[in-house]
């Protein structure tokens, strides 16, 4: 379920430019910047820094909620830190309670972070992955989303895992989304994907993705995050592995830069099957057949029980709040995540 702070926050970031006016600009000496700041009497952490019209910002997280925003720096207080010094500080927070879990069992290879929600949800949460492609947007699964959950749930909340390269080339796409989020159909939560979604079809999965040599995952975090930001996009605190391969060090990297990593147990067009508080995976890139059309005879499925309020979607920045204050599973067991679907193409078709 979405609050009403986030809702606010989406339909003032998703539908302007950081600053409005005729000599709004690109932002520039974007880079992350670790401090403690004090901000309408609460304390938050801060993780980015940036330019933009002379003037100067912070990204801050809100460590009890996990709730991403931008605060202008005439507008807080802030003492800087280490990042080591901001995770012992907040240790008993949400936030850096999923990063550490998240540390403390890292996968061998796939798969890494977050696969599940907490125990009592009735229903799942959604992200949709957008690759990059050549082709549009699958906006049938927005529209059947709106169609079958929106009587009970408005907006519709669902997180989209996006890369740079799509964000960039699918203009007309991205303007969609947005109107929905400032019609109040939909909520959506931004997770980072990387820049450049690197893939080798050749190479092995612990050389792919990544894991290619020579990869600049700073570049490839950041240059999204840019990216985001220059369309008027906030992003969350949460990141996803391309192919959801990844590593200690990776792991590692991703955490330090204040990302939570998203798995899945629930890759529709693998086959999985979701069970109550699934996280679950499937591409809207056009890609992925299989997983829209699975996905959407669940919805059809699932009908009943929305209406008697028994199966809902989750906002993730909620489930993943909750995993941890309660149970915070995370799987680091399953070999059988080593397959890919067959029909998946993970190039630019």
């Amino acid at each position: 379920m979405s609050s009403p702070i986030k809702i606010a926050l989406l339909l003032i970031w998703a539908s302007t430019p950081l600053i409005a006016g005729k000599e709004t600009q690109i932002i520039s000496n974007y880079s992350p910047f670790y401090a403690d700041g004090e901000y309408h009497f609460q304390n938050v952490i801060i993780i980015r820094s940036f330019e933009q019209n002379k003037d100067y910002y912070f990204i801050s997280v809100d460590p009890r909620t996990l709730q991403t925003e931008i605060i202008p720096q005439k507008s807080i207080r802030i003492t800087p830190e280490t990042w080591t010094d901001l995770l012992k500080k907040y240790a008993s927070t949400p936030y850096i309670k999923a990063l550490q879990r998240v540390k403390e069992n890292p996968s061998p290879l796939q798969d890494a972070g977050f696969i599940h929600g907490f125990p009592e949800e009735k229903g799942a949460t959604l992200t949709i992955d957008l690759c990059p492609s050549k082709k549009p947007l699958d906006r049938i699964i927005f529209k059947e989303l709106i169609q079958e959950l929106s009587k009970k749930e408005r907006p519709v909340p669902v997180a989209i895992s996006i890369t740079g390269k799509f964000l960039q080339k699918h203009q007309s796409d991205i303007l969609w989304l947005k109107t929905l989020i400032k019609s109040g159909d939909i909520s959506i939560t931004w997770i980072n994907h990387t820049y450049n979604h690197h893939y080798n079809k050749k190479a092995s999965l612990a050389n792919n993705f990544l894991l290619i040599p020579g990869t600049n995952i700073s570049k490839e975090i950041l240059d999204t995050e840019k990216a985001l930001l220059n369309q008027g996009i906030l992003f969350s605190d949460f990141f996803r592995f391309p192919g959801l391969i990844s590593s200690p060090r990776l792991i590692s990297q991703v955490t330090d830069f204040g990302l939570i990593p998203i798995g899945t147990d629930a890759w529709l067009a693998k086959g999985d099957k979701i069970k109550q508080g699934s996280i679950v995976l499937i591409h809207g890139n056009g890609n992925e057949p299989l997983g829209i059309k699975a996905f959407t005879k669940l919805l059809q499925e699932e009908a009943p029980n929305v209406t008697q309020g028994n199966w809902l979607l989750y906002d993730l920045q909620e489930t993943i709040k909750r995993s941890v204050d309660d149970t915070g599973i995370i799987d680091t067991t399953r070999a059988d995540r080593y397959i890919f679907p067959t029909q998946f193409d993970f190039r630019n078709p």
